[in-house]
């Protein structure tokens, strides 16, 4: 049984930041196709500690992220287990944009000029949100691109993929630690819309025991049967409340 704590929705180019509590299950939804959801994770009692894609990619031998790959931080635990995926495919490697590409694809349209309704960018995004823990830029890292798809072409460039995740694709995300987790809707760096894209993804907090026993992302990889065995010992030093 599925039981639903919490839900709202991030309009198209806005931000927020929450700590998932570990046993939790956050659902993304991409609600009318062709969102982009830009992550980024910190251990919130230690945030030295965070999101490590190059090792979370080597160790699975992948160059995307779906159901059974799981989001390793800095110190070789993980942050969360990818337990359900109706999109296929994530985007690992494309980065966020910033205020200058974002001004030469679709102009600069300021919070002076627009309100609410300004252009935001990811980079900045993420500031805001580390700023409110005390973080900043020193403690930036490379972020997932929720429902965004990046191929390599024949000569090693990258190409994004336009309207890949259709309306009302899901992604499951259940926390294995204590998480802070940073995210926004702004575009992704290489998508080519002629407009800024808006694209809402609808975010759930769940507690569902069917999916907190599943042992697929444990034993999808040997590497990962070593990352929840980190998550034990680390757990092991941590007072039950």
């Amino acid at each position: 049984m599925t039981e639903t704590l919490y839900a709202d929705t991030l309009a198209g180019g806005r931000h927020w930041s929450l700590v998932v509590r570990r046993g939790l299950i956050l659902r993304l939804t991409d609600l009318e196709g062709g969102a982009n959801a830009g992550m980024l994770l910190y251990n919130p009692l230690n945030p030295l500690e965070r999101i490590n894609l190059p090792d979370t990619l080597k160790c699975q031998h992948t160059f995307k992220l779906t159901r059974g790959h799981c989001l390793y931080s800095d110190m070789g635990r993980i942050f969360c287990s990818i337990v359900s995926d109706d999109v296929g495919w994530h985007d690992a490697s494309g980065g966020t944009c910033n205020r200058a590409l974002v001004e030469r694809k679709w102009g600069a349209l300021t919070y002076q000029a627009a309100r609410n309704d300004y252009l935001r960018n990811g980079r900045d995004s993420f500031l805001i949100e580390l700023g409110k823990y005390g973080l900043g830029r020193r403690d930036f890292a490379a972020n997932v691109n929720w429902f965004s798809r990046v191929e390599i072409d024949s000569e090693g460039g990258m190409r994004f993929v336009p309207g890949h995740s259709p309306a009302g694709a899901s992604v499951w995300l259940r926390f294995e630690m204590d998480t802070l987790v940073l995210l926004h809707t702004c575009p992704h760096p290489l998508d080519g819309a002629a407009e800024y894209p808006r694209r809402p993804v609808r975010y759930e907090l769940l507690r569902d025991e069917s999916l907190a026993a599943d042992e697929f992302c444990r034993n999808s990889r040997p590497e990962n049967e070593r990352g929840f065995a980190n998550n034990f010992l680390y757990h092991l030093g941590i007072p039950e409340e």
